[in-house]
C-alpha cells in the first residue's frame, strides 16, 4: 500500500511538472542561445573564406521532409565557392569534412523575404508551403578577405551534377533527397546573399498557418526586430 501511494505521489508530480519541464527546455532553445549558434557559425565560415582564399559562408535550410516545412528541422550549412566542381559563376558547395548543424526545434531563422513584398491570405497550401522554404532558406557570405557581401549563391552537390547520379549526402537533386540520398535539394536558381535575419518561434507560426494567416502581425512585428551581422567582423551587432 506505501509503495502504491508512493508511485502516485511520484506520477502526480511527474504530470504538473512536465509543462515546467517543457518550458526550462524551450528556454534553452530560445533567442539568446540559438543567436550565439549562429554567431559561432558565421565566425567559422569567415575563418574558412580566409584559409580558403574563397567566398565561403553559412546557408541555413530546411531538410527535406515529406510532411512539408512546417514540421522540417532546419540547419546551418557551411558552403564554399567552387566553380571547377560546380561549373557555375556564383556556384557554392557544402565544405567538405564539416556537417550541418541542427537548429533548435522550438525556434527558426527567415530572412522575411516573402513577409515583406507582400501579405496576403491564401488557401493554397502548396504556395504557402513554397513561400516558407523561400523564406526559410538563404545564405550569408564572406569574402576571402572577411568582409561580409552581398554575392549571389547557387547551390550544387559536390559532383556539380543536375540529375541523379551524384551521392552527395548534403546538397542533391530533389529525387535524390526523396529517396534519402543528401538533405538539402540544390538550387535551380541563384539568389542574393543577406546580410540580416530574424528567429522566430514556430509555434506561433504553425499557430498562424492553422488559422490559414502564415504571414500574420506575428512576423510582422518581428521586422523590427532583425539581426543584422557586423560586415568587418562577421559578428551579430548588439542592439
Amino acid at each position: 500500500m506505501e509503495m502504491t501511494v508512493v508511485v502516485a505521489a511520484v506520477a502526480l508530480l511527474a504530470v504538473f511538472g512536465l509543462p515546467a519541464i517543457r518550458a526550462f527546455f524551450n528556454s534553452l532553445e530560445s533567442k539568446g542561445p540559438t543567436e550565439a549558434m549562429i554567431s559561432s557559425a558565421l565566425s567559422s565560415a569567415r575563418a574558412i573564406a580566409i584559409k580558403e582564399r574563397h567566398y565561403a559562408g553559412v546557408r541555413f535550410q530546411k531538410a527535406y521532409d515529406p510532411k512539408g516545412p512546417l514540421e522540417a528541422p532546419q540547419y546551418m550549412v557551411f558552403i564554399i565557392h567552387d566553380f571547377d566542381k560546380t561549373k557555375l559563376a556564383n556556384g557554392f558547395r557544402a565544405v567538405e569534412g564539416l556537417q550541418p548543424i541542427r537548429l533548435p526545434d522550438s525556434v527558426g531563422v527567415m530572412d522575411l523575404r516573402r513577409n515583406e513584398n507582400e501579405v496576403i491570405d491564401s488557401d493554397e497550401k502548396i504556395k504557402i508551403f513554397e513561400d516558407v522554404n523561400d523564406t526559410t532558406t538563404f545564405s550569408i557570405v564572406f569574402s576571402p578577405s572577411g568582409k561580409l557581401v552581398i554575392h549571389e549563391v547557387q547551390t550544387r552537390n559536390r559532383d556539380g551534377k543536375t540529375n541523379d547520379d551524384s551521392k552527395d549526402d548534403i546538397f542533391n537533386v530533389k529525387s535524390n533527397v526523396e529517396n534519402g540520398i543528401g538533405m538539402f535539394v540544390q538550387d535551380s536558381d541563384k539568389e542574393p546573399s543577406r546580410n540580416a535575419f530574424i528567429i522566430y518561434e514556430r509555434d506561433k507560426f504553425r499557430a498562424a498557418f492553422e488559422n490559414k494567416r502564415p504571414w500574420s502581425d506575428y512576423l510582422k512585428n518581428l521586422a523590427s526586430q532583425k539581426i543584422y551581422i557586423n560586415p568587418y567582423t562577421g559578428t551579430i551587432i548588439e542592439k
